[in-house]
C-alpha cells in the first residue's frame, strides 16, 4: 500500500483530457498533468521533490522512447536506402570474412572493404573494434542460414543489424528530420515525408493522427535542443 495513489493518476489523466478539449492524450499531457497535480497531491516538500525527481526520469526515458519511435517511422519511409546501405555493407562483410575484395561501383576497379562504412554502421550498436571479427561472422552466418531456408536476407532479418542500420540512417538523415519537424511552413516535398511518416505511425505503431502529429512536433523540439 505505497506509492502514489490510482485514483490520483486517474484524476490527472481525466484532467489532461479536460484541458485539452479532445478526445485523447499523449505521454507529455499525461506527465505535464502529474506534475501539476504534485502540489496538492504530496504532503511534505521531500516527497514532491522525490516525486519530481520520478516525473523527470520517466520523461527523460520517454524523450528516448519518442526519438526512436520517429525515427523507425522515418527510416522506413527511406526502405530503399535502408535495403542499399544493407547491400553494400554485407558485400563488405562478405569480402573481410573471405579475406577477398570488391567492386568499386564507379570504378570497378577490386578494393580492400571498406572499413569505414562497416565501422560506421557497427559503432552505432556498440561493436568494439576486438569484437568486430565475431560480430561480422555472426551476420554472415545469419545470411547463409536464411538462404538454406530458400529465404533472402533483409533490413529486418538480424534484430541487431536492423538496429544498427535504423541508427546509421537516422543519424544520416538527422538534418532532415530537425528541419522536416520543426518546419512551421512545410514545403510540398516536406509535407509529404511527413504524411509518409504519420501513416507509417498510425498504421505499424498504433498512433492516432493527432498524437502521431504531435510525436512529431515534440520530437522536433528535441532535436533542436
Amino acid at each position: 500500500m505505497h506509492g502514489v495513489s490510482p485514483r490520483f493518476v486517474i484524476n490527472r489523466i481525466s484532467s489532461a483530457l479536460v484541458r485539452n478539449g479532445r478526445s485523447c492524450v499523449n505521454a507529455i499531457d499525461v506527465l505535464r498533468s502529474l506534475r501539476d497535480g504534485l502540489q496538492e497531491y504530496t504532503n511534505s516538500d521531500e516527497d514532491h521533490k522525490k516525486m519530481l525527481g520520478l516525473i523527470d526520469e520517466t520523461r527523460k526515458d520517454y524523450d528516448e522512447l519518442a526519438k526512436k519511435e520517429v525515427q523507425r517511422a522515418f527510416v522506413y519511409s527511406y526502405e530503399e536506402s535502408a535495403k542499399t546501405l544493407l547491400d553494400n555493407y554485407l558485400d563488405n562483410v562478405d569480402a573481410f570474412c573471405n579475406r577477398t575484395k570488391v567492386k568499386d561501383p564507379i570504378t570497378t576497379e577490386d578494393v580492400e572493404p571498406d572499413e569505414r562504412l562497416m565501422r560506421s554502421i557497427e559503432e552505432q550498436i556498440g561493436v568494439s573494434e576486438n569484437a568486430k571479427r565475431e560480430f561480422r561472422e555472426g551476420i554472415m552466418r545469419s545470411v547463409a542460414s536464411v538462404s538454406r531456408r530458400g529465404g533472402s536476407f533483409g533490413v529486418g532479418s538480424d534484430e541487431r543489424l536492423k538496429e544498427a542500420l535504423e541508427k546509421k540512417l537516422f543519424s544520416d538523415l538527422k538534418d532532415i528530420v530537425k528541419i522536416t519537424t520543426s518546419s512551421k511552413t512545410p514545403d510540398a516535398e516536406q509535407l509529404k515525408r511527413i504524411n509518409e511518416v504519420v501513416e507509417r505511425l498510425v498504421e505499424k505503431h498504433g498512433y492516432c493522427t493527432i498524437c502521431a502529429n504531435e510525436l512529431l512536433k515534440y520530437v522536433g523540439t528535441l532535436l533542436n535542443r
